[in-house]
């Protein structure tokens, strides 16, 4: 039975690392995630039917029904949510990751209070697993607005540093002692719950999508504990490998703003609006309407599209798919210009075009994307706003100072489609909608973009 067991948990590991390489490219990831999962599916029948232990049927009968409600739970999830919540998904998932993760740990710590290495192991578990639960839940309220993107706490620093010592010192004197309580163990829990919490309030603006995919390295890393524990190679390799490229993710997206974590974690970034008197400051805006956009962009060469949270929000990808094709049948060299913190996940923008069949080699990153804005007849931003923010080349006294962005303004013309002029998610104001080059046609973008389309229609 363990050899059998050891090769079925081999042959889901090798889906794991197969399913991985295949997410990194939109054209292989469906097939990708499709192996992952069975092999997924492989280990947990593996792990039920292969053992040499004596089970009562009513377990069977127990473990089915969770696997089923949860199967139909997550199936229904899945195939209703929309593009614009799956940052939010993610954010759910990696928090039930990481209560699973601390579940494990609050049954399993009485059996091995009296093994050092194995308590150390599981209070570790629920430690990360409970950091990382409530954390997620604060991103999901942060996500989809029930939260501030940015709660202010006094002292934030020093508060949750003090904190997560305290949790660590808690930690180790239970671990020393070999203390066997449920009510100092539920205060362990409790202690993890609260640093989640002081943890994400204060972060928001631009750095959530860093903070998604830290959470998400988390998660894996609770899950590696929990293979650790029960020493199942499959839980741990899976575990690491989750964690690893939530970490490898998290160090690229913190490159990308040039940002380091610390400042991320440290910095409670976003959330500083915009006063009138700044307004004024930057100078005036000229607005455009669908006619004059649709002959603009009908005579260029090459327009590059600036997608952003505002197409995802208003479920335009399909209409801009339309446009593009428009403009291509014309001759037109047209191209989509990706910033890698777009949205509000990582790659939340390649998923959201590849929604709508838009072809992968006309997405460019921004590295390869910036030195052709000078030669660009037209860049249409249609709801992206940070990323292509002057400021963060401009002004040294802006919190994105230094961020990469999209050199939208140096091509020579930029029509930007907004709502509103609104301040974008970090909370400042954007000085590209006052730059003379710069036309903005508002409304929203799926509404806006039809109109576009229509009025493309009629040029002959």
């Amino acid at each position: 039975m363990g050899i059998l067991l050891n090769i079925i948990y081999l042959i889901a590991t090798v889906t794991f690392v197969v399913g991985l390489k295949m997410l990194g490219h939109p054209e292989t990831a469906k097939k990708g995630n499709l192996i992952a999962a069975a092999g997924m599916g492989l280990a947990i029948v593996g792990t039920i039917f292969v053992h040499e232990q004596q089970v009562s049927p009513i377990i069977y009968i127990l473990i089915g029904a969770a696997i089923l409600i949860g199967s139909i739970i997550g199936w229904l999830i899945a195939i209703k949510v929309e593009m614009t919540k799956m940052p939010e998904l993610v954010s759910l998932f990696n928090g039930f990751g990481g209560a699973s993760a601390a579940l494990i740990g609050l049954v399993e710590y009485g059996k091995n209070v009296n093994n050092a290495t194995q308590s150390t192991t599981i209070v570790s578990g629920i430690i990360i697993g409970a950091i990382t639960f409530s954390g997620s839940l604060i991103a999901w309220g942060k996500l989809n607005g029930s939260l501030k993107s940015v709660v202010r706490i006094p002292y934030y620093n020093i508060i949750n540093n003090i904190t997560i010592i305290g949790i660590i010192i808690f930690a180790a004197f239970m671990v020393a002692t070999g203390v066997d309580s449920q009510l100092v163990l539920y205060a362990l829990l409790a202690t993890g719950l609260i640093y989640g919490i002081l943890f994400v309030l204060p972060i928001g603006g631009a750095d959530m999508p860093v903070v998604i995919s830290l959470l998400n390295s988390l998660t894996g890393i609770a899950a590696a504990i929990t293979g650790i524990l029960y020493n199942n190679m499959v839980m741990l390799v899976g575990g690491i490998l989750v964690g690893s490229a939530g970490i490898i993710l998290t160090v690229a997206m913190c490159k990308a703003m040039n940002r380091t974590l610390g400042s991320v974690i440290f910095g409670a970034f976003g959330g500083a609006a915009a006063t009138a008197g700044e307004n004024k400051a930057l100078g005036s805006i000229k607005s455009t309407t669908a006619s004059d956009a649709a002959i603009m962009m009908n005579y260029a060469n090459n327009v590059v599209i600036v997608p952003g949270y505002g197409l995802a929000v208003a479920q335009a990808q399909h209409v801009i798919h339309e446009l593009e094709e428009l403009l291509t049948k014309r001759g037109v060299n047209v191209k989509y210009a990706i910033h890698p913190v777009a949205g509000r996940m990582p790659g939340h923008m390649n998923v959201l075009l590849a929604e709508s069949n838009v072809e992968y080699n006309m997405l460019v990153e921004m590295e390869d994307i910036n030195p052709q804005f000078s030669n660009t007849d037209i860049v249409l931003v249609v709801g992206a706003n940070d990323v292509v923010n002057p400021a963060a080349h401009n002004n040294p006294a802006s919190p994105i100072y230094g961020m990469p962005i999209l050199d939208v303004e140096n091509a020579k013309h930029i029509i930007v489609n907004k709502r509103s002029m609104n301040a974008g998610y970090a909370g400042i104001e954007n000085e590209l909608f006052y730059n003379t080059k710069t036309s903005m046609l508002f409304g929203d973008a799926k509404a806006a973009l039809t109109d576009l389309v229509a009025e493309m229609k009629k040029i002959q």
